[in-house]
């Protein structure tokens, strides 16, 4: 409880939204894009406006980058989130990264676009990525747990427009489900002891991205 009120507390300083257990919370991008209440780590960040939509941009750069919700924790509920990120190969590596402690300790969960409907198996079979860093990188955990904490998306989204992703992190399990998919298309096992930490936005090495409707839903 102390857990999640603390969550609710944390995101509402940048939100403006009022508390309420177990109400969804939205932080606010146009914040980020400003620099107020996060912190922008080995990114540039922009505010977009697409047909009534509200995004916000990481740019592209060597090296793994984040925006990180400033005061915020999460431990236990529904993350939501939708995301865009491009067609081309090794050059687009969307997510959220959770259960942070700095910047080269969390877990994620992460896209790569440009496998979405690739002709080659074992590409799409590398659609969706649980990571947990330092120790579990992609690298590591696909040599020693092929195809475990890696799947395809069915039906694989079109890699060029945005798509929904909502995981939901409950005691040790992570599942992530795509647009409408009533199954996920990845359920792992935690490999970290962290019952929270704080969380963010997230991109690969080499890529940006672009995230709207960012969405937190505490455990009750």
């Amino acid at each position: 409880m102390k857990c999640m009120l603390s969550l609710i507390l944390a995101v509402l300083a940048g939100s403006g939204l009022p508390a309420a257990q177990g109400q969804t919370l939205q932080p606010d991008l146009a914040k980020a894009s400003r620099g107020e209440g996060w912190t922008i780590q080995n990114r540039g960040i922009s505010l977009l406006e697409e047909a009534g939509r509200q995004c916000v941009r990481l740019d592209e750069k060597p090296g793994d980058g984040a925006a990180w919700l400033e005061g915020a924790g999460f431990s236990e509920g529904t993350i939501e989130v939708d995301l865009r990120g491009k067609d081309v190969f090794q050059r687009s590596f969307v997510g959220i990264a959770f259960h942070g402690l700095d910047e080269k300790t969390y877990d994620a969960v992460y896209f790569r676009p440009f496998n979405f409907r690739s002709e080659d198996p074992a590409r799409r079979s590398h659609a969706v990525q649980y990571i947990s860093h330092p120790a579990n990188t992609w690298q590591r955990l696909r040599s020693e747990h092929p195809g475990a904490y890696e799947k395809p998306i069915e039906p694989p989204p079109d890699p060029t427009v945005w798509f929904h992703a909502r995981i939901v992190v409950r005691g040790p399990k992570v599942s992530v489900f795509v647009n409408d998919a009533r199954e996920p298309s990845l359920v792992v096992e935690r490999l970290s002891d962290r019952k929270g930490g704080r969380i963010g936005l997230w991109v690969g090495n080499g890529s940006g991205g672009d995230f709207s409707g960012f969405r937190i839903t505490p455990a009750e």
